[in-house]
């Protein structure tokens, strides 16, 4: 089976473009190849950075990267698709034990359990919006973790943090590379499987983890640089959610 992606000619600012690979291939498929799916360009099929097939899943998945490739322009950016950077992730440089460390890490010093002391509407802003998602990993992933005050490190209960380090172990390859993904984008273990779970969308992921950005900027005013930032940390998160969906 063969299914044809129509190319649609990608925008960059050309001076941005220079550094970029040239588009090399006209036409982009997905054939199934045995139980995976597999993406092709001009027929050939797509090998990652580390020269592995980019062999997939499931046909969602391929579809979606498919898409991504069809969409470039004479060059070819990287940073434009994010479902195949993912992937490559998964294929390449997936060390299980060393990204299930590192799930852990972060939810021992995980976002929502670091609390604004002051002002009052930020605390109450906090509590309302991370309270129920604490409550939720206690009831869902049996990890109790505490919120406290301030920017000091917090002893997080370590059973609590070695049923995050069981949870998240027992994931699949590709699952566990979206978890270890949406983590880092959100600084918080609690997000990123509360968004595996399917508990919070993408879009919510994303309002969660930026709300201290999102206050600063309703009383102090957003600079184009920090909206830049949060743009591009929206995209990443919402392709987190997409890969999520297509597994």
């Amino acid at each position: 089976m063969t299914e044809n992606y129509e190319t649609k000619p990608g925008v960059r600012i050309p001076s941005q473009q220079d550094n970029l690979p040239k588009r090399f291939y006209e036409s982009v498929t997905v054939e199934a190849v045995d139980d995976a799916f597999e993406v092709r360009l001009d027929g050939r099929g797509v090998k990652t950075p580390g020269r592995n097939a980019a062999i997939l899943p499931t046909q969602a998945l391929a579809k979606a990267l498919a898409e991504e490739w069809a969409a470039q322009g004479e060059r070819i950016d990287p940073m434009s698709m994010p479902m195949t950077r993912l992937s490559y992730v998964t294929l390449d440089r997936l060390d299980i034990p060393a990204t299930v460390a590192e799930i852990t890490k972060y939810a021992s010093t995980d976002l929502l359990c670091f609390r604004a002391p002051e002002p009052d509407d930020l605390v109450a802003a906090q509590a309302a919006a991370w309270d129920p998602l604490l409550s939720w990993a206690e009831e869902a992933l049996g990890a109790h973790l505490v919120p406290a005050t301030g920017v000091l490190p917090i002893d997080q209960d370590p059973v609590a943090l070695t049923l995050i380090h069981n949870r998240a172990g027992e994931l699949d390859r590709w699952r566990l590379t979206a978890l270890a993904q949406a983590t880092a984008l959100t600084g918080s273990a609690v997000l990123g499987f509360a968004l595996l779970e399917k508990r919070i969308s993408g879009e919510q992921a994303f309002a969660l983890s930026t709300l201290d950005e999102h206050y600063q900027a309703s009383h102090w005013g957003e600079d184009a640089e920090a909206k830049e930032r949060l743009d591009n940390l929206k995209i990443e998160i919402l392709a987190v959610e997409r890969l999520l969906d297509a597994l």
